[in-house]
């Protein structure tokens, strides 16, 4: 190899290198006491400024030492999106797509940064005026230029990325520089190739050849010693090597000491693998061999059992990327937000070395210990399944608080569970449907221990968990997104073997996934296998399905026409599922033409029924004309029971809402009122669960939430805050109207999970859009069912009530009624209803539902504080006149465990404290006199 040396011995350095790097500063190594002259070259980086015939703004302030990242910017001093001239940076004269700023008088007096305050790095992102372009580091990344103290510094000046591309026979000029004299060493392969004492510069060109080769930059002076690495090599002569075994993308452990890596990225020409088992240092060793269909692997030996490790692919010339198919990330933006009681002990960030978000794992962990091996999840058709959004449903938004919780869960009744999607999404604060890594769990609701013994514990009860996933779209985190990314466009290329360029459909978010594609295929496979065998979840509700198309249009209607690619593509997700868990649900959020969704219902797959029904029963319980029928799989001429039908979901507006603002009256009645629209809801509950196929219901959907979906955090109410936080309003318990609704709806469900009729075949339905007044009848083997409503705001007259003679009992009072003849008609009141059953049956789980017109609120004022409880729980309540009282507890499942007081009270207020000691979980306080009874929820952590 021919070698030319160039050595500079200087005592200073003042020369600004404008070609190598995308941010340079002069002086090349500022201290916060001097005015400093940044220089952004626009065509580095992601390149979003490139040739933008535009003014350049910057947007800065700086990480100091109170900073809890580098993303946690302090005394920013630009605002974003704001044309001011102060903030605008100068072209450099001959220097095409490089622009300065001058950033003084001094770098603290500029950012008006505290002096006990250490200043560590600038940081920056360049913008045109509106900032609908940007410009920012590789991989869209922020910008920072450091800050230095007296200790020896080392600058790279070039070459500007830690891997180079080349030919043979390419110079490769490196410059380093220092900002004191030191001896400044370079090495190839180990191997010092020249030393120079007594320098602040030094400058060496390398004529590659056909080998990869490392290089090492060391300087050292007093006693310090720092270093900067690179690589370069001849990317067509590496040459191709098979993988040896027929391991899956992502990391796979081998044994307990060695660890197999590797990524699918048929676009890409080289990768390097970096993380802590080899210092973050770019290095040959940890060259990635590449197969002939652009898969890169490298085993790597020499782990430590237990402990745990974090890394990235460095891949072609810079580009660092987490693992795609990462099980645990570690994000350096928004990790600290999460509580540590959510996720205790949480790796740390490797601050200095990673860059951007990094993958995480422990080797050889400890395996969970199911205590759970033979769950048999319900029938399909027997599904009532509870969607929830951990975030809106427990304060702690955690996997152990849910845990917790299941008590009120299994006493409701039902018999799953879904959550939005839990695989790890941009940002904390969410809904979910940003996902960015699909097989990591996102750490925001707790640990992967936490959420397996959810599951676990689940199954114990007789529930199964689904999680809601999102394989139709990804944003611009992803690293399969940045693994072949067009930055001028910020969009995928055209060479992206997972995403399409443009979306192919018109409801499109983000970045749309190609599913004819062999590699977007090859990712969601292995992703839903690692979820039902990792995790043991029951099935898969897919966000929408009819997404999954490359039949391109902006039309609706021809986007839901039949499309048999799409079938065929769902039909290859549903297989490879059930190769795993021959019963794992497949739900699809589908909504396409019958004969397409009747093929893939009949191939064993479930789909939503929508929000057709869901306007139905809405408008159903303001007191309008509505046809019911879409809640039943027969009126779409179905043979399987696969429609889950729903009043609610994370999609659709509430049903008290409504009602409370938009409800019809006549007279004195008037469903806006607040009663009324609580009954309202009881009355769509009595024509929904008992219509056979499966059910779902939306998080306190029992209990009447009133909030809107569009609910801002400040209480108002508009269309931008569908996906703020919502109140979590487990206080909705102490209200003896919501607590009724909550039994009824119990008792909707055990009926439909206990008793086969609910699930016949031989049923009618005269709930359809001609009347107000509705009926069902069930015909089962051993018992018939009736269900009678009235719609209406007035009385109303229901004909042909019965389906046969006979004495008929009444579910929810216990009454019973001999009918003579089954022709007669009977009158209900606004709002009334009923279920009769053939054959007497016991009360519903919780008892007969107290009748409305004997409701009191409130009668007693109790509080119990602190809820949720951590120690002693303070009882406060008054008496309106003197009683005996008795205060009783029950367990999460109704079971009297402890009378805690029993005593004669005058009228008064009294307060009691209590050492309860209890395992954590949901409790009711029930406080009685003769004349009155209520039941007051808590919780105990």
């Amino acid at each position: 190899m021919h070698q030319r040396l160039l050595l500079a011995m200087l005592c200073s350095w003042a020369t600004v290198a404008l070609t190598a790097q995308i941010l340079t500063t002069e002086p090349t190594f500022p201290t916060e006491a001097d005015q400093v002259t940044i220089y952004f070259d626009a065509s580095l980086g992601n390149a979003g400024l490139k040739d933008c015939n535009c003014d350049v703004y910057l947007h800065t302030g700086v990480v100091t030492n109170l900073s809890s990242t580098d993303t946690d910017w302090k005394y920013v001093q630009t605002v974003w999106g704001q044309a001011n001239a102060d903030w605008k940076l100068t072209p450099v004269e001959g220097r095409p797509n490089v622009y300065s700023f001058v950033i003084g008088p001094s770098i603290r007096e500029y950012y008006n940064v505290p002096a006990e305050e250490s200043i560590e790095k600038m940081a920056f992102v360049f913008r045109n005026a509106d900032g609908s372009k940007e410009g920012k580091n590789t991989g869209n990344t922020d910008i920072f230029a450091g800050v230095f103290d007296e200790s020896l510094q080392l600058n790279l000046a070039s070459p500007a990325q830690e891997v180079m591309l080349v030919n043979p026979g390419d110079d490769i000029v490196v410059e380093a520089q220092t900002n004191r004299p030191a001896t400044i060493s370079i090495f190839q392969d180990e191997m010092l190739v020249t030393s120079q004492t007594d320098a602040t510069a030094i400058t060496y060109t390398f004529d590659a050849d056909t080998r990869p080769h490392s290089v090492e930059i060391r300087a050292e002076a007093g006693g310090e010693i720092v270093s900067r690495r690179l690589a370069y090599l001849v990317p067509y002569l590496v040459g191709t090597m098979p993988v040896p075994a027929d391991y899956p993308d992502g990391r796979t452990e081998i044994n307990s000491t060695t660890a197999f890596f590797q990524l699918h990225a048929p676009s890409n020409q080289v990768v390097f693998l970096i993380g802590d088992f080899n210092d973050w240092q770019v290095s040959t060793d940890y060259l990635m061999h590449r197969d002939l269909n652009g898969t890169f692997w490298l085993e790597v030996d020499g782990l430590t059992p237990g402990e745990t490790y974090t890394y990235q692919y460095l891949v072609d010339e810079g580009l660092r990327l987490a693992d795609p198919l990462s099980t645990l990330v570690l994000d350096p933006a928004n990790d600290p937000f999460i509580p540590e009681v959510t996720f205790p002990d949480l790796p740390a960030y490797p601050s200095g070395k990673g860059q951007g978000i990094v993958s995480v794992f422990t080797m050889a962990e400890a395996e969970y210990n199911w205590q759970i091996d033979d769950f048999q999840a319900p029938p399909k058709e027997e599904l009532v399944v509870y969607e929830l959004l951990l975030r809106d449903f427990i304060e702690r938004h955690d996997y152990q608080t849910l845990k917790d919780t299941l008590d009120y869960l299994e006493r409701l009744g039902i018999n799953a569970i879904e959550l939005m999607p839990v695989s790890e999404f941009e940002a904390n604060d969410s809904w979910g449907y940003n996902p960015s890594f699909h097989m990591a769990l996102d750490k925001y609701y707790g640990t992967p221990e936490a959420f397996k013994a959810l599951i676990d514990e689940c199954h114990r009860r007789g529930i199964a968990v689904i999680l809601d996933v999102v394989y139709n779209h990804a944003f611009s985190q992803s690293p399969l997104a940045q693994l072949d990314w067009d930055p001028v466009n910020f969009r995928p290329t055209a060479t992206n073997p997972w995403f399409n360029v443009t979306p192919m459909h018109p409801f499109n978010v983000g970045y749309d996934f190609n599913h004819s594609s062999p590699a977007t295929r090859r990712y969601v496979d292995r992703v839903m296998k690692y979820w039902l065998e990792e995790y043991r979840v029951d099935g898969f509700r897919f966000d929408l399905s009819k997404g999954f198309t490359q039949r391109m249009t902006t039309d609706v209607g021809f986007w839901g026409s039949y499309d048999a690619n799409r079938v065929a593509i769902l039909k290859h997700y549903a297989d490879v599922m059930w190769s795993v868990n021959p019963d794992a649900y497949v739900i699809l959020e589908h909504f396409a033409d019958n004969l397409e969704e009747v093929e893939l219902i009949n191939y064993g797959m479930m789909s939503w029924a929508g929000g057709g029904v869901h306007n139905q029963y809405l408008e159903a319980a303001l007191g309008y004309t509505a046809d019911l029928r879409g809640a039943a799989y027969t009126y779409r001429n179905w043979t399987q029971p696969h429609l889950v039908a729903y009043i609610e979901s994370h999609d659709e507006e509430r049903l008290v809402y409504k009602n409370t603002q938009f409800g019809n009256s006549d007279g004195d009645y008037d469903i806006r009122e607040y009663p009324t629209a609580i009954k309202r809801s009881e009355l769509a509950a009595a024509f929904f669960y008992t219509v056979p196929g499966p059910k779902m219901l939306w998080q306190f959907g029992e209990l009447g939430y009133d909030y809107s979906i569009n609910t801002c955090e400040n209480g108002s109410v508009s269309d931008n805050c569908r996906l703020s936080r919502k109140p979590i309003r487990w206080d909705y318990l102490e209200d003896a109207y919501r607590k009724r609704l909550f039994d009824v709806v119990s008792g909707l469900i055990h009926l439909k999970t206990n008793y086969d009729v609910f699930n016949t075949t031989d049923f009618t339905l005269d709930i359809g859009g001609g009347t107000t007044v509705k009926k069902i009848f069930l015909n089962g083997e051993n018992m018939d069912v009736v269900v009678q409503g009235n719609f209406d705001v007035n009385d109303r007259d229901l004909s042909a009530a019965f389906s046969a003679t006979g004495w008929w009992y009444d579910y929810f009072s216990g009454d019973s009624i001999l009918v003579e003849d089954a022709a007669q008609s009977v009158g209900l009141a606004p709002g009334e209803y009923h279920v009769y059953t053939s054959v007497r049956l016991g009360p519903p789980p919780n008892g007969y539902p107290t009748p409305t017109r004997e409701l009191v609120q409130d009668y007693f004022r109790v509080r119990v504080a602190p809820n949720p409880a951590t120690g002693p729980v303070n009882i406060s309540y008054q008496l309106p006149e003197a009683a005996r009282i008795s205060l009783l507890l029950s367990d999460g499942k109704g079971r009297r465990i402890r009378s805690l007081y029993s005593g004669y009270e005058p009228g008064g207020e009294y307060r009691k404290s209590f050492d309860l000691d209890l395992p954590a979980g949901l409790y009711f306080l029930q406080i009685q006199t003769n004349r009155q009874q209520e039941v007051y929820p808590f919780v105990i952590h």
